[in-house]
């Protein structure tokens, strides 16, 4: 059983944006960070494993790969960047725009026991996807001992 943090804000959040027709949808803002530095929005991330790697895949529609920095510190990985917003069209009358523009950042507590020189990533379609290799290490089959 894996525990997971409650995070009371977010709670929030996704109780408002269950009934999108009376609240209307709230992005998914950044947090505020000890430096001051805020975030614009937060990309949807999807997480999986395989017997060999983990998976992270991000959802960033309409956002460069150069635009898009991924770092890895101290068992932390991090994905960064910016959507920018195309130049208004002169011609071109919007009447609701739902996109998020700005910087954006993600970061995950990945597990001990992953080969963090042989983190690779892609992107495709508008999907980022971070494949984090798992360690070469065997496991050892429980030993039962018998009791005199």
């Amino acid at each position: 059983m894996n525990l997971i943090r409650w995070e009371p804000f977010n709670a929030m959040e996704n109780m408002f944006t269950g009934f999108p027709s009376f609240f209307g949808g709230f992005p998914r803002l950044g947090n505020l960070l000890g430096s001051g530095e805020y975030f614009d929005w937060q990309p949807s991330v999807d997480i999986s494993e395989t017997d060999e790697e983990y998976l992270l895949r991000a959802a960033l529609p309409a956002v460069k790969k150069e635009d898009v920095e991924i770092t890895f510190a101290d068992g932390m990985l991090t994905l960064s960047g910016e959507r920018r917003q195309k130049e208004e069209q002169k011609e071109e009358k919007f009447y609701k725009v739902e996109s998020f523009y700005g910087n954006f950042s993600r970061s995950f507590d990945l597990p001990e026991g992953i080969e963090a020189d042989a983190i690779r990533a892609e992107s495709k379609d508008g999907v980022l996807t971070v494949h984090v290799p798992k360690s070469k290490v065997e496991t050892k089959k429980p030993t039962t001992i018998k009791v005199q």
